[in-house]
């Protein structure tokens, strides 16, 4: 795989922009733990190799169990999640393919069962910043260096 361009050198303020609001995000209440899985959940949805690895990485360092990060894509079927991240992987798969869903009414319902409305806005900003790194990398082919990654993040908030 070739990249195809690189957003970062061509597009410097858009990418410094996306940065400033992927660091807003990270200073989000939500436990650090929920955060890897909804990451990693969006980038296996979006077929986004560089952040799968990424996040799975992220996951792992946070104290992830690689039982729960390999059965992330069928935690339907797996008792290992609780229901307040069930709700959260139900929203992060509605927004994530929102063409398709719509953002079920029902899907929010159930979110609104475990979190506040602040956190619901966190997570719900935190969900359309991962799908615009996903949609950045998948589209220009990007491959990095998950170390490189984690310091321009840093370097951008």
């Amino acid at each position: 795989m070739t990249q195809r361009l690189d957003y970062n050198q061509i597009a410097p303020s858009g990418a410094k922009a996306l940065g400033s609001v992927y660091g807003y995000v990270m200073q989000s209440s939500l436990p650090p733990w929920l955060v890897h899985l909804v990451y990693l959940r969006i980038s296996q949805i979006n077929n986004c190799a560089f952040c799968i690895d990424m996040h799975a990485r992220e996951a792992r360092k946070g104290g992830e169990t690689e039982e729960r990060i390999y059965l992330l894509n069928a935690w339907r079927e797996s008792p290992h999640y609780t229901p307040r991240e069930r709700a959260a992987l139900v929203w992060t798969e509605a927004l994530t393919l929102v063409a398709e869903t719509h953002a079920p009414d029902a899907d929010y319902e159930a979110l609104k069962a475990h979190f506040t409305d602040e956190e619901i806005a966190q997570l719900t900003m935190r969900i359309v910043v991962i799908n615009g790194w996903n949609r950045l990398s998948v589209g220009f082919n990007v491959w990095l260096d998950p170390a490189v990654a984690r310091a321009a993040n840093k370097a951008a908030a």
